[in-house]
């Protein structure tokens, strides 16, 4: 049986993945992706996922379901007649859904599972301090990220990574990823291997107001929290009553004296804010209001108060 591919996914991570199956050839009949949604300046501009802007360049015909489980989108996915879903970035699916295709529904998960099961690996990887993360493609099964797992690859994470950095790499090794395991089911030259959950770990949705940076803690943790966070959410602190994100750092471990939290600079090319057991040194920030830029920019045009200066 030739695959009839239905691809389900929503943004740019997903993009590489799709257009990675079309251009080897396999025959992807649909694509399911979020509705439009008012975005801009006002939200007067509707704006179309990224998927559905290739799907569309490739005359792929797309599906946005505001309610995956209505009878009206069950019947026009049937319709399709895929016997293979693939699902990268995209919402969880009923029974209704990843059941259908004879093939099976598999999902490509950004991690090396059952580590980091939940909406958010890539950032709670990067904030835990880890140095090796990955992606993993499994059948989907009940409960989320549980399934049988089918193939999975490693990859680094560097000291000064920030979450976006590693999540545009894996993005690009999450389409090969994909793309072999299309080629493994298409085979039928693949085992699977189930999950230990004694080792799952989670990596649940993150919130802003779980994103404020405490400077009581090792450098080496608000370093990571920082850059784990970044760049978006982003994690935050406050300047002058305003909310101040933090985008880029480095660290520095040294015995000192300030008080956590306390702010150096020399108001010209640097700063630096006290942690536990040395400083952060900050890169790149953006103050509520203004756009994101390098400390030296920042400070040329923003005067730290005295009070701020140690």
């Amino acid at each position: 049986m030739s695959l009839r591919i239905v691809f389900m996914g929503t943004p740019e991570f997903a993009v590489p993945s799709l257009k990675a199956l079309v251009e080897n050839g396999y025959n992807v009949v649909g694509v399911v992706t979020a509705t439009d949604k008012r975005g801009g300046r006002g939200k007067k501009q509707l704006l179309e996922p990224a998927v559905k802007k290739y799907a569309v360049s490739k005359a792929i015909p797309v599906l946005q379901p505001e309610r995956l489980k209505s009878p009206e989108f069950i019947e026009e996915l049937r319709q399709l007649k895929a016997n293979l879903f693939v699902v990268v970035a995209f919402r969880m699916l009923p029974e209704a859904v990843w059941a259908m295709p004879a093939y099976g529904t598999f999902n490509l998960h950004g991690s090396l599972l059952p580590k980091y099961r939940g909406a958010a690996p890539i950032n709670w990887a990067v904030m835990n301090g880890e140095t090796e993360t990955g992606v993993t493609s499994f059948f989907i099964q009940h409960e989320i990220d549980t399934g049988d797992l089918i193939l999975q690859e490693k990859m680094v994470i560097h000291e000064n990574d920030t979450a976006g950095e590693v999540h545009d790499r894996m993005m690009e090794l999450g389409a090969q990823v994909v793309l072999k395991t299309v080629q493994m089911i298409e085979s039928g030259n693949y085992s699977l291997k189930k999950q230990d959950d004694r080792l799952a770990t989670r990596a649940p949705k993150i919130f802003h107001e779980t994103c404020e940076i405490d400077f009581n803690q090792p450098a080496q943790k608000v370093h990571d929290f920082i850059r784990g966070l970044s760049p978006y959410p982003a994690a935050w602190t406050t300047l002058d009553d305003k909310e101040l994100k933090i985008l880029r750092t480095t660290k520095e471990r040294v015995q000192h004296e300030q008080k956590p939290g306390a702010l150096l600079s020399d108001n010209k090319d640097w700063l630096k804010i006290a942690a536990a057991d040395g400083y952060i040194h900050v890169h790149e920030l953006q103050l509520a209001g203004r756009r994101r830029m390098s400390v030296s920019d920042f400070l040329n045009g923003y005067v730290l108060n005295v009070k701020n200066i140690l």
